[in-house]
């Protein structure tokens, strides 16, 4: 009965991870998503705690240990994810996904410590049988402490705690530490009783993967995450099959195929190779990349508070491009406000959305959605460039790689090919930053030099709040 009930439980989880995973694809039922997943995972771990047995009808023990992980596990997770600022957030994804890359290597050496205990005792005497679950425990080992290692790094270079790092011929190292890692796990799956070389493989692995990352730029940075993410999932599945655990097997699948899934969508919206994003170092070395451009920028233009609150005041139509500069003033609310003041004036006001905007996977969506924008105002970038030759004035907060007319123009730049945000086809384009710092591809925006383009400096929410009261007085 105990047995029943257990797959009972795990169908529910697996029903309600593919429930929550379709309902996060629309921000109105993404929270609701969220739960119904978290409902699933809740029953799906009480029934393993209280109804597993094992082939012996062993049930599981140490519920005080167990208990403990779960109360410190959660109190930590749920303060983290409370006191956490939306600017951290992709740090946090980075640090949460690392957390369960480690979690799928120490099973893998968890179990391999327990198959080579019982093929020395003499439990198990064909020693060929067990080359499925070697294999299963290599491939573990492996894809989890890449994940681990390169989602710590990506979490250090998020937070600027750590930098760009590269040198001549690290590729080339990186494929050695991957193809020895790879060639141990064969030796290991013939003849397990060499447990020394599962060390060896975890050591290749982690430097592997804190190896791959290093020399990735913050351009880049969206396109990492969703791979690592990727092998957390695929390292979960492993731990899965190792424990014949079906629900645990549905959602590493799950998290890996979506994982996959985006990685290449965002690679298609960059235009770039997975392979030119792991081994081109786009972002990382700025002072080859400020070379970019086409050299004829000359002289910006500023446009005063006044003058911007006025211009978006009589116009018919207003489209946001927001950036990883909204993101660091914290002033998507700032933004909605101005959007909602600007639409009782009459003024048609939408968003426009790059994929690659921010730092993490639908970075802009998960700001925008704290503030309560309406997703109807949100438009991907197809839709958003058929728009703008319709729009009156483009407001730019933060953005900049993802508007570089660069990608389009200038077959030196290290972004050219990039699908951008044609903004400079609006009769307006009002660009609010901090200074003229490049991007994240370390180049010159020739936008900011067009005729058609004024600069309004200063931090976004500041700016935001000013423009917010100049077009309430007009």
């Amino acid at each position: 009965m105990g047995i029943n009930l257990l797959t009972l439980c795990y169908l529910i989880g697996s029903i309600t991870f593919i429930v929550g995973l379709k309902m996060l694809s629309n921000p109105a039922s993404a929270r609701k998503g969220n739960l119904v997943a978290a409902f699933g995972m809740t029953v799906a771990i009480l029934g393993t705690i209280f109804l597993y047995q094992d082939d012996q009808g062993n049930a599981l023990h140490n519920y005080i240990w167990i208990f403990a992980g779960l109360a410190i596990g959660g109190v930590v997770g749920t303060l983290a994810a409370k006191k956490v600022k939306m600017t951290a957030m992709p740090e946090m994804v980075s640090l949460f996904n690392g957390m369960g890359g480690a979690c799928a290597a120490l099973i893998s050496l968890s179990e391999f410590k327990h198959l080579t205990e019982e093929i020395s005792n003499g439990t198990i005497t064909d020693i060929s049988a067990t080359q499925p679950t070697v294999l299963i425990i290599v491939l573990g080992l492996i894809i989890g402490s890449v994940s681990f290692a390169g989602s710590m790094i990506a979490w250090g270079k998020l937070n600027g705690k750590v930098k760009d790092f590269s040198f001549p011929g690290q590729n080339i190292l990186n494929l050695v530490f991957l193809a020895v890692a790879l060639g141990l796990g064969v030796y290991l799956i013939i003849d397990p009783t060499q447990t020394f070389v599962i060390y060896i493989i975890l050591g290749l692995s982690l430097a592997y993967g804190v190896l791959f990352v290093f020399p990735i730029g913050g351009a880049d940075m969206p396109v990492v995450i969703s791979l690592l993410n990727s092998f957390t999932g695929v390292a979960a599945a492993c731990g899965g099959f190792l424990y014949n655990n079906k629900v645990m097997l549905t959602g590493g699948i799950l998290v890996g195929a979506a994982g996959t899934l985006l990685t290449i969508l965002m690679c298609k919206a960059m235009n770039r190779s997975l392979k030119n994003v792991l081994i081109g170092s786009f972002g990382g070395n700025k002072t080859a990349a400020a070379t970019g451009g086409t050299g004829q920028q000359g002289a910006t233009k500023e446009i005063s508070l006044s003058d911007a609150a006025m211009v978006m005041s009589y116009a018919t139509k207003v489209m946001i491009v927001p950036g990883y500069g909204l993101a660091v003033a914290q002033a998507q609310h700032t933004c909605h406000e101005l959007e909602k003041i600007l639409t009782e004036k009459g003024v048609e006001v939408k968003y426009a959305i790059h994929p690659v905007a921010g730092r993490m996977p639908g970075h802009m969506n998960v700001l925008l959605a704290e503030a309560d924008v309406s997703y109807d105002v949100l438009l991907e970038m197809e839709q958003a460039n058929d728009e703008f030759k319709t729009t009156d004035v483009v407001l730019i907060l933060g953005a900049n790689d993802v508007v570089n007319p660069a990608a389009k123009n200038d077959p030196a730049s290290p972004i050219y090919g990039m699908p951008i945000l044609e903004v400079e086809q609006a009769k307006n384009v009002i660009v609010n930053k901090r200074s003229m710092k490049p991007g994240y591809a370390g180049i010159e925006n020739d936008l900011f030099f067009q005729p058609k383009t004024s600069m309004l400096f200063g931090d976004a929410k500041k700016v935001l709040q000013d423009l917010c009261a100049e077009v309430k007085s007009i």
